[in-house]
């Protein structure tokens, strides 16, 4: 898809620019290094020293002298409430994502004493803003702002949980790409995405917006999401600033309870949960966020290891550093600060440069530096930092040029744009189940019953942090099957269950819906979560479908008809029934403002689904945590073992999923042959060739996700069964089959030694190639001393 974007309209602002006073003024003196030793800092964790593993050189966006000189100049000039007024971000009132809001921002802005505004979009409202700085303050510095655009704009794609099932880095690019489009057309500079939390533990209602459980593939999603948003460069009006988060570990919280403690050990952090941050970092991502969980007993907005020792020594982090909402003056009742004063000293000194929505610096700030316990170097380096960013957006050049009007609607839910989410919507649907070949369905398909809460309901298509995104613009299921349905095909809908927990028990619409599935050739029911019982503060105990969902299901059972499941939700649910009892299951997750056709393309076959979980389906909550990649035990349960009792299993269910990590069917059948390897002994610096032939046995074309993972056998600690270490999206014809090879080296082996050295051990090895992370033995090689 070819996007094309006018061009921005240059506009006159030479009386909105800085004094004459400050572009003549002279250029500070250089600025020292920050000491190493600075009051009140805290949470470094006592560890062996460690290395990090190595990766491109973090994004600096160029050298820039001229930046450098003119924001020495500026802040020459600035008073110390200026400086604290450009580490301030405040919330508009348009929006509520927190619990406060501050009152009085505009009169903040026009006191200077605000540097960024965020929940504020459109032109006419940037703009309206952006003029209180511009021409209301002494040194007219502009505002920044900054919004929530996590899975599209106006524009919505599918969860990002479900970009990631697509396994398609170019479509996740491209949907980010196209979000950051729309986004910066409203008057936006900033995006506070992509989040890149590693999560196993599906009660936590924020995985719906990361990439799932693997430590690879979210890295490679990381990577992905800021590029799309960020575009050819920081400063064009097609792009956003991204922001990397929850940083860090946000995704493991116990008990999966939203803004719970987080407590890991040094080697899973680094090993499991730092890599896509590293990744995003690298990719060139603008600024990080701050996670509300403590990590190691400090809360991360107060950790001077995170945001100094790891971000900026160890990783190289040029951009600014933002709390999430009010996370500052939570320090308290975390018990790590006693009052707000000490808990803004703990932050700043720790290395945030931005209190969003807190107020904690523009309270207490100017007094903590009167009483030196936090040095004017530390703030002139944050403001540095805040300013520098604002300089490459070309702001101080031209305040208004993210505020062009005729750009706002030329790029907003363009034809390409909804075809483009109608493409990545069906690329993110998996297969879970197709007994029979129930799916697609058949031409001889005369009578469909539509069943379920969520078949008609466009305001739950678009799922949870949804931005801007219309509640009543998405196409509903029952739209998009009764538009593709062939002439003479009747389409019967129901709504039939609830998917609300007070009505668990209730049999409300059940008779409605049995008559409109009694004389139906399939049933299609549409059923999950309510939209909102997914994403931040939506934690659960219960991942069984809500409300009577399931009662309905079993009720529809008896009339002997074939049922598609079309599951809509922000997570991997727990529906072992349903597993065992309907015919086909689609998750669909939430798909976005095209979902009724994107659904009803799989439905009909028009287009084959590819998709693969990234997360695992458990059958029941008490699996919980479970994911492909864990560590055996001493006593593991095997099936050659069945029956004994002192093994590492449960009384009541089998130790696998329901379905796991990497498992996605299609409506045509792969085959893969043996796996070989070019070499059975590599040495360091070396690699080998691991080769499959993969053939479309099946009658229709289709794509598979080949997914490469290895297994070190024996270390000095000990390692996962397996570890994704690639995959490849192939597309075939019918009868043809493809060479597929993947390279290991000794790098893609390393890891986190016993004495915390990053690097690969010499030893045994199995590599295993297929559809899904569930695989019989594999191949075995050696890496030598």
């Amino acid at each position: 898809m070819l996007i094309t974007i006018r061009p921005a309209v240059r506009l006159s602002v030479r009386t909105l620019m800085l004094s004459a006073s400050l572009i003549a003024g002279g250029i500070a003196a250089p600025l020292s290094a920050r000491e190493t030793a600075r009051p009140g800092s805290a949470g470094a964790p006592v560890a062996a020293p460690v290395e990090t593993p190595a990766g491109p050189t973090p994004a600096v966006w160029g050298d820039r002298p001229e930046m450098r000189s003119f924001v020495d100049r500026l802040m020459a000039q600035m008073t110390l409430a200026e400086k604290i007024g450009q580490l301030t971000l405040l919330t508009s009132d348009w929006v509520s994502t927190g619990p406060t809001l501050r009152a009085g921002y505009k009169e903040d802005i026009a006191a200077g004493k605000v540097g960024a505004i965020f929940n504020a979009h459109s032109v006419a409202y940037t703009r309206e803003l952006q003029k209180l700085a511009v021409e209301g303050t002494r040194l007219k510095i502009p505002l920044l702002f900054g919004y929530d655009v996590i899975h599209g704009h106006r524009t919505m794609f599918p969860i990002s949980l479900g970009e990631a099932a697509s396994w398609d880095l170019e479509a996740i690019e491209k949907s980010a790409r196209i979000s950051a489009i729309e986004g910066a057309a409203e008057g936006l500079h900033w995006t506070y995405a992509p989040m890149v939390d590693i999560s196993r533990d599906p009660r936590w209602g924020r995985v719906s917006e990361g990439a799932g459980e693997d430590t690879y593939l979210g890295s490679r999603i990381a990577e992905a999401r800021v590029k799309g948003f960020q575009g050819k460069r920081i400063g064009d009006t097609d792009s956003l600033l991204a922001t990397v988060k929850h940083f860090a570990a946000y995704g493991a919280p116990q008990a999966g309870r939203d803004y719970s403690t987080v407590d890991m050990s040094m080697r899973e952090l680094r090993e499991v949960y730092l890599p896509p941050y590293k990744a995003a970092v690298d990719a060139g991502a603008a600024t990080v966020m701050t996670s509300f969980n403590e990590l190691d007993g400090v809360p991360a907005s107060g950790s001077s290891f995170l945001l100094t020792d790891v971000l900026r020594k160890e990783w190289g982090f040029k951009g600014f550093v933002v709390t999430d909402y009010t996370s500052i003056n939570e320090m308290i009742p975390h018990g790590f600060s006693k009052d707000e004063k000490q808990a803004g000293e703990q932050a700043i000194n720790a290395g945030v440069d931005m209190d969003m929505q807190g107020a904690v610096y523009l309270n207490h700030l100017a007094k903590s530096v009167a009483e030196g316990k936090v040095s004017q170097q530390t703030i002139d380096d944050a403001v540095r930092r805040v300013l520098e960013m604002k300089y490459r957006l070309g702001l101080f050049q031209d305040p208004y040029r993210f505020s062009d009007a005729k750009r706002e609607k030329a790029n907003v839910m363009t034809p390409a744009f909804l075809e483009a989410a109608r493409d990545v919507a069906r690329k993110s649907m998996v297969l879970l189940k197709n007994q029979n070949d129930v799916l697609p369905l058949a031409a001889s398909a005369k009578r469909i019953a539509l069943i379920g809460p969520l078949a008609d309901s466009k305001a739950d298509m678009i799922g949870s942090w949804a931005g801007q995104g219309s509640r009543t613009r998405p196409i509903s299921l029952l739209e998009g099957i009764r538009a593709r349905a062939a002439k003479g095909v009747t389409v019967n809908y129901a709504k039939g269950a609830s998917y609300q927990f007070a009505d668990a028990g209730k049999t409300d619409g059940f008779a409605e819906a049995m008559a409109a599935a009694k004389d139906a050739d399939v049933i299609v029911a549409a059923m999950g979560e309510y939209w909102d019982m997914t994403g931040e503060a939506a934690s659960r105990t219960d991942l069984n479908l809500p409300g009577n969902q399931e009662a309905l299901l079993k009720e529809l059972k008896t009339l002997g008809k074939p049922i598609v499941l079309v599951l809509l939700s922000g997570r991997p649910n727990t529906i072992p029934w349903a597993a065992d009892n309907v015919d086909a299951i689609l998750e669909a997750w939430y798909p976005g403002t095209m979902a009724g056709t994107a659904v009803a393309d799989v439905l009909f076959g028009d287009y084959n689904p590819s998709g693969k979980l990234p997360m695992t389906f458990p059958r029941s909550v008490g699996q919980v945590p479970i994911f492909y990649s864990m560590k055996n035990t001493g006593r593991p349960y095997t099936a050659e073992k069945q029956g004994q009792k002192y093994l590492s299993r449960y009384l009541d269910s089998s130790n696998s999923p329901q379905w796991p990590f990497g498992h996605g069917l299609s409506y045509t059948r792969f085959t893969y042959s043996t796996v070989t390897i070019d070499k059975t002994v590599i040495r360091p610096g070396e690699a080998l060739t691991a080769t499959v032939t993969l053939t479309n046995s099946g009658k229709r074309a289709g794509t598979e996700i080949v997914q490469l993972y290895t297994r070190d056998l024996v270390g000095s600690v000990t390692r996962p069964v397996k570890e994704l270490k690639g995959f490849q999206k192939i597309a075939l014809k019918p009868g043809e089959s493809r060479r597929v090879t993947f390279r290991v080296s000794d790098k893609d082996l390393a890891f986190y030694r016993q004495d915390m050295s990053w690097g690969a051990e010499p030893g045994e090895f199995e590599l295993f190639v297929g559809g899904t992370s569930d695989l019989p033995v594999g191949v075995k090689f050696s890496l030598a001393e």
